[in-house]
C-alpha cells in the first residue's frame, strides 16, 4: 500500500535551495533512513512528507485514510501532565517507563526539560495507531537501554518507517534503504548504514572517473580546434570558447571542501589535570546521585560516563567543570588546565546575529582569521554572513562546538555531543579526538561514538553507586547486555581506584562452552544470510505493491535477525579472547 508519494518536490531557505525536484515513495513495510549534512533539509523534508509544511513546488499525495505518526525535532505537547499527554492508559505508561519517564508521569509538561519533552512526545507517537511513522532524531536524550528497546520496537513495526537519526547502530539495525540528501539531490541506497557508505564511495569514485574522462575529451576537442589544416582555420570562435570553458571549468563542488580541521594549537597540559577526592553530589533535600568518587584525570584521559537517564551524568560533568559545587569531597584543578565544556544546551546564540560576528565576539569586529576558522568548520562565505536564526538545528550545534574549541581548551568535557550533528561531522570529530593531545571526558548514549573515543568508563547506576569499568564503553556495554538485570539495580561497592582489580564482569564460561556456542552462532548466521539473500532476490523480482510490502517487512526482520546473530557471535569471540 502506497502511504506517501512525493514527486518533484523542492524547498529552499533564505539564500539557497535545500533540495530540488526530489521524488520519493513510501509504502507499507518500507524502512527508510534519511541522512545528509547539517542544513541539507532533512527535517524540512520530514515536515513536507508529514503534511506540516507545503512544498514550494511539486506534489505530495497521501493514501486515503493513512494515519501518520510524526515526531518533530522540537515537538510541541498539549497542556496537562505527562500521563495525559501520552494517554492510551496502560500502554502509554508502559512506553513511558521504557523511556525513563515513570517518575514524571504526573508532572505538567510545561515543567519538562527539552529532553524530557522529546521522550514524552516519542511515547505519544509510539502508542498512537499509525500506518507510517516519521521520526526526527528519536534517539536523542535516550539512554542505552531505551535505545535498545526502541530498536526492537521499530524492527517489529509493520507499517512504513521514515527516520532521521545520527545513531549508526540504529540505521544499520532498523533501515533497509537510505535516502541521502546531497547538494540539493536525493540518492537512494539499498541496505543499512554500511551499505550506504559503500554505495556513496562508489558513486564518488564514478563521478571522479567521469570528470576525468570529460576533461580529457574536452582537451582533445580543444586541441583539434586550435591546430588543424589551413582549410579548417575558420573554426567557430564560440565552439573554441565552449571547449576552453569545459577544460578550465570545475566539477560540482564537494559538499564540504576539506576535512574538518580542529587542530588549532592545543596548549600543553601539565601532569596535574583534575583530581576528585571523595566527591559526591545531592540536590537539597534529596538522595546522593553519587558519592565517594576518587579519580585523577590523566593528561591523555579518554573517560566515558555512562548510566541511565537521571543518574547524574551531566551533574558530574558540571561538578568537574566547577559549574556546581560538590556536596562532599573536593575538586582540585591543575594550574595548566584550560577547560572547554560542550554541554547539551550549548552557548546561547542570538538569532539575529551573523555567524561571523558570533565567532569574533562582542569586543572586536570580525576579520579574516574568523573567516578562516569558520571555513575549517564548513561554514562557507554565504553561511558566514547568514543570521544565526536561519541555521538548521545541526548547524547551530556545529557553531556551538566551534565556539568551544575556538577557546583552545586542553581539557574537553562533552555532554551528548552527537545530538543533532550530522554523520560526516561525527566521523571527523571522532578522528580528531583520537589524536587530540588533551584530556577528554564524554557523556553520550551514541554507542558508535563512545566505542571510538572512550578507553575507561565510570558507571552511575541511578541508586547512588558509581563504578569504574576498565576497558571503556565496549566492555561496559558487553557487561550490561549480558547481565540484563530484571529488577532494581543493586548498590555495589564503588570501584573507583584506577589500580583496583575489582570489576563488574559476569562469571566466565569455559573455553569448550564458548567454542560450542560460537559454532552454533556461525550456523545461525549462515541460515540468516540465506534467508536474507532469498528475500532480496524475491523483492527485486516482485512488481505487485502488496507483495513488495510483505517482502520488505520480511526482509527487515531477516536483516534484524542476522544483525542479532552477528552481534552474538562477536560478543562470544570477545569473551573467548579475554
Amino acid at each position: 500500500m502506497i502511504l506517501v508519494d512525493a514527486a518533484g518536490v523542492s524547498m529552499s531557505r533564505p539564500g539557497r535551495p535545500l533540495f530540488t525536484d526530489l521524488s520519493v515513495t513510501i509504502a507499507t513495510g518500507d524502512r527508510i533512513g534519511v541522512v545528509g549534512l547539517n542544513g541539507t533539509g532533512k527535517s524540512t523534508l520530514l515536515n513536507v512528507l508529514a503534511g506540516v509544511t507545503e512544498p514550494e513546488s511539486g506534489t505530495v499525495r497521501r493514501g486515503r485514510d493513512v494515519r501518520i505518526g510524526y515526531l518533530d525535532q522540537r515537538p510541541v505537547l498539549p497542556d496537562g501532565t505527562v500521563r495525559a499527554a501520552v494517554g492510551n492508559a496502560w500502554e502509554g505508561e508502559a512506553v513511558l517507563d521504557r523511556l525513563g519517564m515513570t517518575p514524571l508521569l504526573d508532572t505538567p509538561v510545561s515543567q519538562l526539560s527539552g529532553g524530557q519533552a522529546k521522550r514524552t512526545a516519542l511515547a505519544r507517537v509510539l502508542v498512537t495507531e499509525s500506518d507510517l511513522l516519521i521520526l526526527d532524531e528519536p534517539t536523542n536524550h535516550l539512554d542505552v537501554a531505551a535505545i535498545a528497546w526502541l530498536e526492537e520496537r521499530l524492527a517489529q513495526y509493520r507499517g512504513g518507517l521514515l527516520l532521521v537519526t545520527h545513531d549508526r547502530h540504529v540505521l544499520d539495525r532498523v533501515t533497509t534503504r537510505i535516502l541521502e540528501l546531497d547538494r540539493g539531490t536525493g540518492f537512494v541506497h539499498n541496505g543499512g548504514y554500511a551499505d550506504y557508505l559503500a554505495a556513496k564511495q562508489l558513486r564518488e569514485e564514478h563521478a571522479a572517473v567521469a570528470e576525468s574522462t570529460r576533461r580529457n575529451l574536452a582537451r582533445q576537442e580543444l586541441a583539434w580546434l586550435r591546430r588543424g589544416a589551413p582549410a579548417r582555420t575558420r573554426k567557430p570562435r564560440a565552439r573554441i570558447a565552449a571547449a576552453t570553458a569545459i577544460v578550465e571549468g570545475r566539477p560540482q563542488a564537494a559538499a564540504r571542501r576539506d576535512e574538518l580541521d580542529l587542530h588549532m594549537g592545543t596548549p600543553r597540559l601539565g601532569d596535574k589535570v583534575i583530581e576528585l577526592t571523595g566527591v559526591g553530589f545531592a540536590y537539597p533535600g534529596g538522595e546522593f546521585l553519587f558519592r565517594g568518587l576518587d579519580y585523577a584525570l590523566d593528561p591523555r584521559e579518554r573517560l566515558g560516563i555512562v548510566g541511565p537517564n537521571g543518574a547524574g551524568k551531566s551533574t558530574l560533568l558540571d561538578v568537574i567543570a566547577g559549574r556546581r559545587a560538590a556536596t562532599s569531597g573536593t575538586v582540585d584543578v591543575g594550574p595548566t588546565v584550560r577547560l572547554g565544556y560542550y554541554d547539551q544546551v550549548g552557548v546561547e546564540l542570538d538569532p539575529a546575529q551573523r555567524v561571523r560576528d558570533a565567532v569574533a565576539g562582542p569586543t572586536r569586529a570580525a576579520d579574516w582569521t574568523d573567516s578562516a576558522l569558520l571555513e575549517r568548520f564548513w561554514f562557507d562565505g554565504d553561511a558566514q554572513w547568514a543570521p544565526i536564526g536561519t541555521l538548521s538545528g545541526g548547524e547551530r550545534r556545529r557553531l556551538q562546538l566551534l565556539l568551544v574549541l575556538a577557546q583552545k581548551p586542553n581539557v574537553l568535557l562533552l555532554d551528548e555531543p552527537t545530538n543533532d550533528l550530522d554523520l560526516d561531522t561525527l566521523r571527523v570529530l571522532e578522528d580528531f579526538l583520537e589524536d587530540w593531545p588533551g584530556a577528554l571526558v564524554v557523556v553520550s548514549h551514541d554507542r558508535a561514538f563512545m566505542e571510538r573515543t572512550v578507553e575507561d568508563a565510570l558507571v552511575l547506576d541511578g541508586c547512588g553507586a558509581i563504578n569504574r569499568v576498565p576497558g571503556g564503553y565496549a566492555e561496559w556495554e558487553a557487561t550490561w547486555r549480558t547481565a540484563k538485570p530484571t529488577g532494581p539495580v543493586q548498590h555495589r561497592k564503588p570501584v573507583l581506584d584506577r589500580t583496583s582489580s575489582e570489576d563488574v564482569r559476569p562469571k566466565r564460561r569455559s573455553p569448550s562452552t564458548l567454542h560450542r556456542l560460537m559454532r552454533e552462532a556461525e550456523k545461525a548466521i549462515a541460515a540468516a544470510e540465506r534467508r536474507r539473500d532469498k528475500l532480496t532476490e524475491e523483492l527485486h523480482a516482485a512488481s505487485d505493491h502488496a507483495e513488495m510490502a510483505r517482502l520488505g517487512t520480511a526482509l527487515a526482520e531477516a536483516e534484524a535477525e542476522l544483525a542479532a546473530r552477528e552481534e552474538e557471535w562477536l560478543a562470544l569471540g570477545e569473551e573467548a579472547e579475554s
